[in-house]
């Protein structure tokens, strides 16, 4: 049997104290969205219209599937 996976909708954003910019999540948590290139391109994130359209967008929460029983 296949895990369900937890979505949870960005509410916000906020940088950590490296710089870093995190989603936070309707859930309570929080998420790095970092654009870091090859591994994560996420340009969107460095510009404050780029976030705001992100706004409101469903993405995995592996926090929330960490806490499932």
């Amino acid at each position: 049997m296949g895990s369900v996976v937890t979505f949870s909708r960005i509410t916000g954003f906020h940088q950590d104290e490296e710089g870093h910019w995190v989603a936070e999540l309707s859930c309570g948590h929080q998420q790095h969205m970092r654009h870091d290139p090859p591994w994560q391109s996420r340009p969107w994130v460095l510009t404050p219209a780029g976030r705001q359209q992100f706004i409101g967008t469903e993405i995995p929460c592996r926090q929330c599937d960490v806490a499932k029983p």
